[in-house]
């Protein structure tokens, strides 16, 4: 049985843990709050752009430019956007099961390669045997678009090159503070939207229609994967606010738990050294 300097030592530790659980709570849920404010911001734009390329897709040949040629899909890239650093509840978890799922349904049929950005996916396949393209930390502040743009530029030479056939980035879409989803997005080749038909819209390219789709495809891209990163910043620190808030809780209710066994404990001890002097007393008087 725990002694009383035991029990008190335990309550101090836990004490300890909660004030720094409630700290990483507030922090985060500072970071979330800005988070949202750039999604918020960043969403309408990179709609429009998908609307855009969608419509312009189905209007032009495939010939028209290099990332809108398809070809075998025996060569697959995923781009998969975890966090650098852990406590955030299952945001890392829930993002490798799916990523494992996408890689047992494609791995017999296609070559898969990855292309991991965070430490924390790094951390989990260097370990396995899956084919690590590259990789890159996600960094600890707010993600910037020159990020995005260096990861676009490097994926649309690659594809251009014929390095692989499709695209997939595989990122966490911020719903809510308790709700993230694991979302698969194709990036390339860029093709319009299943189930619709070829748009009627009619373009007039100025220079010329080349110039255009060299400029505004490869920025499509750019634009999604900085979406993708805001996305799942915003579910990083929406995560890890909730986790760290269920840790303050549970230290809470173990701060209570011990303290009532420490003042059971103490009152036990006080009762037997009372019956002690009682019975010593009583034996003084025979």
């Amino acid at each position: 049985m725990p002694s009383l300097r035991d029990i008190k030592r335990r309550i101090k530790s836990v004490k300890n843990t909660q004030q720094i659980t409630k700290a990483m709570k507030m922090v985060s849920a500072a970071k979330l709050r800005r988070a949202h404010e750039d999604i918020v911001a960043a969403r309408p734009y990179a709609q429009k752009m998908l609307d855009i390329i969608n419509s312009l897709s189905s209007s032009v040949s495939p010939d028209a430019h290099p990332l809108l040629s398809k070809r075998g899909n025996n060569r697959i890239e995923l781009v998969i956007l975890t966090s650098d650093r852990g406590l955030c509840g299952s945001f890392n978890s829930s993002i490798i099961r799916t990523s494992e799922t996408f890689l047992r349904k494609n791995t017999g049929n296609a070559k898969t390669t990855l292309n991991l950005v965070g430490k924390k996916a790094k951390d989990y396949f260097k370990r396995r045997d899956f084919t690590i393209r590259q990789e890159r930390a996600f960094g600890s502040g707010r993600p910037r678009y020159a990020n995005a743009a260096e990861l676009g530029k490097e994926i649309v030479d690659s594809y251009i090159m014929e390095t692989f056939d499709e695209v997939y980035i595989l990122y966490s879409e911020f719903k809510s503070a308790l709700n993230q989803k694991p979302v698969i997005q194709k990036l390339l080749p860029i093709e319009p939207p299943s189930g619709t038909e070829e748009s009627t819209t009619e373009y007039i390219y100025e220079p010329f229609q080349e110039a255009i789709l060299a400029d505004i495809l490869p920025k499509y891209i750019e634009i999604q994967i900085f979406r993708a990163l805001l996305e799942s910043s915003a579910s990083e620190h929406g995560a890890r606010m909730a986790a760290m808030d269920s840790a303050t809780k549970n230290a809470k209710e173990m701060i209570e738990g011990l303290t009532l066994k420490f003042n059971r404990l103490r009152q036990a001890a006080i009762t037997k050294e009372l019956m002690e002097i009682i019975g010593g007393a009583e034996a003084l008087k025979g």
